[in-house]
């Protein structure tokens, strides 16, 4: 899988991508991540990414122009399968998309700043918009992050166990049940003693009967889905 993230703040991204699993995953050739600059596709002395909105209003837009040129430049390049924009208003982002991104070869991510970008980036190059929440970040490039974390991690090979991307929260619509590990007894607080039991079918059972009796009480909405 390659994913190529458009941005006006590539320094900001490329944290999360050094440590710990995305980095392994990239490190084994299993994804690419690819950062460009939006500030290198633009025509001014002052590599300018935005300008004041006709009509007035308050906050700066991202232009067309730019977007458009490093758009076009990978799309010349290779075929994506879908061109993502994060913003507010999108979709929420749930599992189930995670679970259909993940599928894609090669993805553009586009990172929104300021007040947002001209409707026409919307309308002619973007196929997906998603959001992580109800809520207004400075900028994509955290949301992008997200995004590809939750994406990245079910790509196969990229888990050390080929189940745990498949037992986590929200996969089937429920939470994860309770879990537990060293020591047996701490404090007096004790780990349920069917886990002892070496009866697995019956300690399934009980973790999705914990799965749903969780979801239940904490993400009614979930079960309603």
């Amino acid at each position: 899988m390659r994913i190529d993230i458009i941005t006006v703040l590539p320094e900001l991204l490329k944290s999360p991508f050094q440590a710990s699993i995305l980095k392994r995953a990239i490190e084994a050739n299993l994804v690419e991540v690819h950062f460009h600059n939006l500030r290198d596709y633009t025509s001014d002395k002052y590599k300018s990414v935005d300008d004041t909105q006709f009509g007035g209003g308050a906050g700066m837009v991202m232009m067309i122009e730019p977007i458009d040129k490093c758009i076009s430049a990978l799309k010349s390049e290779r075929d994506y399968d879908e061109v993502i924009y994060m913003t507010p208003d999108g979709e929420t982002l749930k599992q189930g998309i995670a679970n259909q991104i993940s599928l894609k070869e090669n993805i553009i991510i586009l990172c929104g700043h300021y007040k947002g970008v001209d409707q026409r980036v919307r309308d002619a190059y973007i196929t997906r918009e998603i959001s992580i929440g109800d809520y207004v970040l400075s900028g994509g490039e955290l949301a992008a992050a997200v995004l590809c974390d939750s994406v990245i991690r079910l790509i196969p090979g990229v888990l050390g166990n080929e189940t745990s991307a498949l037992t986590d929260s929200f996969q089937d619509n429920l939470l994860a049940p309770p879990i537990y590990t060293k020591p047996r007894e701490y404090k007096g607080l004790k780990v349920p003693e069917l886990l002892f039991s070496g009866n697995l079918p019956k300690i399934e059972k009980w973790r999705e009967e914990q799965a749903y009796l969780r979801t239940k009480e904490r993400r009614p909405d979930l079960l309603e889905e």
